[in-house]
């Protein structure tokens, strides 16, 4: 298999790839589909994208005509397809608004099953806005998550501490500057019997406690100095900040859209980078049905991934046939169907 660039309406090419043996294939679904706005989406003679209101000297990108039941009815159509091609390890992330998002949702648990849907992810998508109007600025969008089964690829997701926050969570400096912290070596839970119920330098744990593991491995954390022992002789162990991969990513992110896209409605790279390192392994196929100037098919190519992309827009295809140039990205077919 290789990587391909579709041409063509996204529901005749998803059908095209079934029939060509994709069925159960591919690892990661990634789309941001229209939002069912009404409008229309361009970019003008200068390169600038213009959004709803457009110029005569604006050339259109794509329009957002469906609304409505039209709109989660035709969107219906493809993700029922999608669903075919995924594998069972398979995972599907639906960006779209607060709008037609839940609408989307109801339609999104009667394919995947309830039980699939793992997340209902806010992303924060710009700064605040300061006009007035009646209803508080809308600064997020949100993508749905949803996965075909119970065993996913998942790599675990991790964002980096900030400064700040490592200075707040490892307040303590030993004698070579090193940042820590220490948590206690015992948890809820008394045990009567076992190793975690047995002294450890001579001191039982707290009643209605044990040792978080046995007083064998606790000696061993002893003798590797990670161990901080109070001055009223209570041990507790020591976390050092340079040894943290970073903390568990939650359901809200931060991943600004460009301030001047390429192509309208052009999302974050850090984003679908994040989301491709999640939910797919390398030599995964990645799959995006809207995918405009391309930016999930550069990621996937970048995280050493398999992609295919559909787009019908002249204006998505020649944006992304640009974006992939370069000796950064290995051949591709493209295909007009």
């Amino acid at each position: 298999m290789s990587n391909i660039l579709i041409k063509s309406e996204n529901l005749i090419a998803l059908q095209w790839l079934l029939n060509q043996g994709y069925k159960n294939k591919i690892d990661l679904v990634y789309i941001d589909p229209p939002f069912a706005t009404g409008g229309s989406f361009g970019i003008d003679t200068n390169g600038r994208v213009a959004t709803i209101s457009k110029s005569n000297t604006t050339i259109t990108a794509y329009t957002d005509h469906l609304t409505g039941k039209e709109f989660i009815s035709s969107l219906k159509k493809r993700i029922h397809l999608l669903y075919q091609l995924l594998s069972e390890q398979g995972s599907f992330y639906l960006h779209t608004d607060y709008k037609i998002g839940h609408y989307v949702k109801v339609m999104l648990d009667e394919i995947f099953g309830i039980e699939n849907f793992r997340n209902d992810i806010t992303r924060i998508k710009c700064n605040p806005k300061n006009f007035p109007r009646i209803g508080y600025g809308n600064i997020k969008d949100m993508i749905l998550f949803y996965t075909k089964g119970n065993h996913p690829i998942w790599n675990e997701p991790k964002f980096p501490y900030s400064k700040e926050e490592l200075i707040n969570s490892y307040k303590k400096l030993d004698a070579l500057g090193r940042r820590y912290t220490t948590v206690p070596i015992h948890a809820p839970g008394e045990t009567k019997s076992g190793t975690t119920a047995q002294p450890f330098k001579g001191i039982y744990p707290p009643k209605g406690r044990h040792w978080r593991c046995s007083v064998e491995e606790l000696e061993k954390l002893d003798q590797a100095g990670l161990i901080e022992w109070s001055k009223n002789g209570n041990p507790r162990k020591i976390n050092y900040a340079i040894n943290r991969t970073g903390k568990r990513a939650q359901d809200i992110w931060e991943f600004k859209d460009p301030t001047y896209p390429v192509y309208p409605t052009q999302k974050n790279s850090d984003m679908l980078d994040f989301i491709i390192r999640t939910s797919s392994n390398e030599n995964s196929i990645i799959l995006d049905c809207f995918s405009g100037s391309g930016t999930t098919l550069k990621s996937a190519e970048k995280l050493k991934r398999q992609w295919i992309g559909i787009d019908q827009s002249e204006v998505a295809i020649d944006i992304t046939k640009q974006n992939l140039q370069g000796n950064l990205f290995s051949q591709y077919k493209y295909i007009e169907l």
